[in-house]
């Protein structure tokens, strides 16, 4: 019996250096939180609402621009900025061939702020296509440009 001999314990295995898995998850961990991490910051540099922050820089333009320029060539790019906006919000098919009076009814329901388009946005109907000596109310063309600067902030369409 003396040439055996009790079994000793394993030593146990150390904690340092972990094995090469555990360096390999490491690294996938700090990678993919580096990832996370640039990807958040550049949704901070370019938001999903891009065209918004788009239009609502046209907006302030056109309202700088109103002080010294006709009121008829402001309404004109106002007009077709608003079908831009139109479009980008709640798509092509239901807003493209709007016009007239179907035009504002749709600006009314998908404005939630309650601005009257039907009696100030008429000026969008008319003074685009009146002659070039036709002057109009720039206080009501702001009125209507200070709507669609809060309307762009909006976040869908509300139909």
């Amino acid at each position: 019996m003396d040439p055996l001999r009790d079994i000793r314990g394993i030593d146990p295995a150390p904690w340092w250096p972990p094995a090469p898995g555990w360096w390999l998850l490491l690294a996938l961990f700090v990678l993919l939180a580096l990832l996370i991490w640039l990807f958040i910051r550049w949704r901070r540099l370019y938001p999903l609402g891009r065209w918004q922050q788009d239009a609502r820089r046209h907006l302030l333009t056109l309202r700088r621009r109103m002080k010294r320029e006709p009121a008829k060539q402001v309404a004109s790019e106002l007009s077709e900025l608003l079908r831009r906006i139109a479009i980008a919000r709640c798509g092509r098919e239901e807003t493209a061939a709007l016009t007239d009076e179907a035009w504002l009814d749709w600006l009314q329901s998908n404005d939630s702020s309650g601005f009257q388009w039907h009696e100030k946005g008429r000026i969008l109907l008319v003074l685009p296509y009146a002659p070039p000596d036709r002057g109009a109310d720039k206080s009501d063309l702001a009125q209507l440009i200070e709507a669609a600067i809060h309307w762009v902030s909006e976040e869908a369409c509300h139909v």
